[in-house]
């Protein structure tokens, strides 16, 4: 096992991946120990570690880092080269360890933008690189969500969603909006694969992010879109948010 500044340089892997949460106003304390624990039971899950062996090199390399709008995202576990049972648990553990962050606004867009460098001079050579983006609500704060998802896709960068469709009760989730599934598969997801896996409620996430997690080590993407298939069990056409619909909806409570 690799933490951290202890990687040797260039080692190669499979998969360059790293885990953007979201821990803005909107999830409070509950949700997110329930993003968190989610992510502790995935890489603790046999299928998980089945898929991570499974890959022609055998092993990823894995760093996790909160992000809101404002405050600056936080590295939660650096770069990991996760080869097996051991080092994953291990890597769950880490997670275990330290308690979610909270702070204002919503930017995907910083997200990205914080990701990015995080792939250089990091110790290990990936045949993908890849970010994965959770979250309960659109792009509110800092650029623009598709002005970051095209710098990223144009240097390489895959990324991959998980957006969460509960919009909650509390005073921040008036910045939530409905079909978010669609607006992450039109404006947040992007590059060679990218694909999205829907969490219906936070109770809903460990199931999503162990799915999620297989099928972005494997490099496959699933078989039936989440938003056709809701679409379907609706019966009723559902119409995309426009990707400024965060910033829009912020600035009309600052109007009020």
């Amino acid at each position: 096992m690799i933490l951290g500044a202890e990687a040797r340089a260039d080692t190669p892997v499979d998969l360059e991946l790293v885990l953007a949460v979201d821990v803005s106003r909107s999830i409070d304390a509950n949700e997110a120990r329930l993003q968190r624990k989610g992510y502790v039971a995935a890489f603790r899950d046999p299928d998980v570690i089945r898929a991570i062996r499974s890959g022609d090199i055998g092993r990823i390399a894995v760093a996790y880092f909160e992000w809101a709008g404002a405050s600056p995202a936080q590295v939660v576990v650096d770069w990991t080269l996760i080869d097996g049972r051991e080092s994953s648990h291990a890597f769950a553990d880490a997670l275990d360890r330290v308690s979610p962050s909270s702070a204002l606004y919503t930017s995907i867009s910083h997200a990205i933008d914080f990701a990015l460098p995080l792939f250089e001079a990091n110790g290990f050579e990936g045949v993908r690189r890849v970010i994965d983006v959770s979250g309960d609500g659109p792009n509110n704060w800092g650029a623009l969500v598709t002005t970051a998802r095209d710098k990223a896709v144009a240097r390489g960068v895959t990324i991959n969603g998980l957006p969460i469709l509960d919009e909650g009760g509390g005073m921040y989730s008036r910045f939530n909006i409905p079909n978010l599934d669609l607006y992450y598969r039109d404006c947040v997801i992007g590059g060679p694969g990218a694909f999205l896996v829907v969490a219906q409620d936070f109770t809903d996430f460990a199931r999503a992010v162990r799915r999620k997690m297989i099928l972005e080590i494997a490099g496959r993407a699933p078989r039936e879109t989440p938003s056709l298939r809701l679409a379907q069990a609706s019966r009723k056409a559902r119409v995309s948010p426009p990707c400024d619909i965060g910033e829009q909806l912020l600035r009309s409570f600052d109007d009020y």
